[in-house]
């Protein structure tokens, strides 16, 4: 795995807000699972039903990148990468996932990790993030625009939800996605 190490243009410590940046580890599980469910189960973050065990999580996001944002020593956030194909020619291309939990909104975790989580997947020779966004996750959107992703395109009606608030609501999603101007050149 990567070291996340502190850079000037993103803190491993920010002292506005006690926020530490780390690599996920096994003992994070617990913490990481919950974030994942409370995003489920707003409605607005995935068409995921229900998140994983540990094991399915861990085995569907990449080793590298895997960062948890930490207030006050607990983890109110987390941001991995999942591959976007098995196949060679794509190695150098991966999806985003990001969740900070409610308590912790407003207080600028997704902009830490999305900073960090872009730095470290260029390390890792990363030239294209992509992400899935409900068109109407206006947050998610900002924070992805914020960081240079833009919209590819938008697939509508692409499922229709089969938990939470909407369920049975047909969603669409907008693709966006980030060119490294520095990797793949």
């Amino acid at each position: 795995m990567t070291s996340i190490s502190p850079s000037p243009n993103s803190p491993s410590t920010s002292a506005s807000t006690n926020l530490t940046l780390r690599p996920i580890g096994p003992n994070d599980a617990a913490a990481i699972l919950q974030i994942y469910q409370e995003g489920i189960d707003t409605g607005n973050a995935t068409f995921t039903a229900q998140a994983p065990d540990w094991t399915g999580w861990d085995q569907g996001h990449l080793q590298s990148c895997r960062i948890a944002a930490l207030l006050s020593g607990e983890i109110v956030g987390w941001a991995a990468l999942s591959a976007y194909s098995s196949r060679d020619v794509y190695r150098g291309v991966a999806e985003l996932s990001i969740y900070i939990t409610s308590s912790a909104k407003g207080q600028h975790v997704g902009s830490q990790l999305m900073g960090r989580l872009v730095e470290a997947s260029e390390q890792e020779g990363f030239w294209t993030l992509q992400a899935g966004i409900f068109t109407d996750n206006a947050a998610s959107i900002r924070l992805h625009e914020k960081f240079g992703f833009r919209c590819v395109g938008v697939r509508e009606k692409i499922a229709k939800m089969s938990n939470g608030p909407q369920k049975g609501c047909w969603r669409d999603v907008a693709l966006y996605e980030r060119r490294s101007s520095t990797i793949g050149q």
